[in-house]
């Protein structure tokens, strides 16, 4: 677990704390106003939905605290060997930031100050790198966080578009800007801050869309942010291997609840590349 989980840079705290307020925010506004509006409280559709929406908010948020709290960084291992037998491996290689010795596909990160095992990127909405230990959350916080905000994005269709008389070219204006045009007080109304939530969920279904697309692929093909821009493909143990790197011997069941162990093939420093990658490096 990280000691210091707090973001060290503005743009990070910054992120967290738009995430960790809009969240919360979100849940509240679909489950207390917009599902009592579709459908009568005493009603079994309600009860479905509302337990299906708590399902979504405890994954979300249960996830974004694993990426938080998990520490991935080499800290974590006790990297017993010397700089002279390092070199007799592929892939290790001397920090001079850390002045530590670091394992195979570890990269250090200028904002966590320290060496990531099998890092992936820093994410500005958790104020923390993505690498070996909390890569599983990070992936599940996105996928969860993709259905939530389409759900919400159909069934705040529903709700917001009967409310709203459109007005050309005010609504347009609305629509487009709407933080803009609540914070200068052009229309104070609820029904501006229900178009501001629908706005976040639209923003945040395609975002959270690209990257799980993107994520998904960087995990099918064995493969993290900066080896798939430098075309490296070494580890690629095809589809299943790749996916028990990540999401541990129980991954079948890891989309269930953040709270089921499933334990990691190694702890991160030990990267042997693929069978067939050592085939085709003989026969160069």
């Amino acid at each position: 677990m990280r000691k210091q989980f707090w973001p060290k840079s503005p743009g990070d705290a910054t992120s967290m704390v738009f995430v960790l307020l809009i969240m919360p925010s979100v849940y509240m506004f679909e489950l207390t106003i917009v599902l009592p509006e579709l459908y009568p409280t005493t009603s079994l559709v309600y009860y479905l939905h509302f337990i299906f929406g708590t399902f979504l908010m405890m994954n979300i948020v249960g996830n974004y605290i694993y990426s938080v709290l998990c520490d991935t960084s080499t800290r974590t291992t006790i990297i017993q060997q010397s700089l002279s037998e390092s070199r007799i491996q592929e892939g290790w290689q001397f920090c001079s930031a850390c002045e530590s010795i670091a394992p195979p596909r570890s990269w250090h990160c200028s904002t966590c100050e320290i060496c990531i095992l099998k890092r992936d990127h820093h994410c500005m909405f958790t104020g923390c790198c993505v690498g070996h230990f909390n890569h599983r959350y990070f992936t599940m916080f996105l996928l969860y966080l993709f259905i939530a905000t389409t759900y919400s994005f159909i069934y705040n269709s529903y709700f917001l578009w009967g409310r709203i008389h459109f007005q050309f070219p005010l609504s347009i204006i609305k629509f487009i800007f709407p933080f803009a045009i609540f914070a200068f007080g052009f229309d104070d109304s609820m029904e501006q801050l229900y178009l501001m939530f629908y706005i976040v969920c639209v923003i945040g279904m395609i975002f959270t869309g690209v990257l799980s697309v993107y994520h998904v692929h960087l995990i099918l093909s064995g493969s993290v942010a900066h080896e798939k821009s430098k075309n490296i493909t070494k580890y690629n143990n095809g589809w299943r291997d790749n996916i028990i790197q990540v999401f541990g011997d129980k991954w079948y069941l890891t989309w269930i609840t953040p709270f089921i162990k499933s334990t990691l093939p190694h702890d991160g420093t030990n990267w042997p590349p693929s069978a067939t990658w050592k085939e085709d490096s003989k026969n160069r």
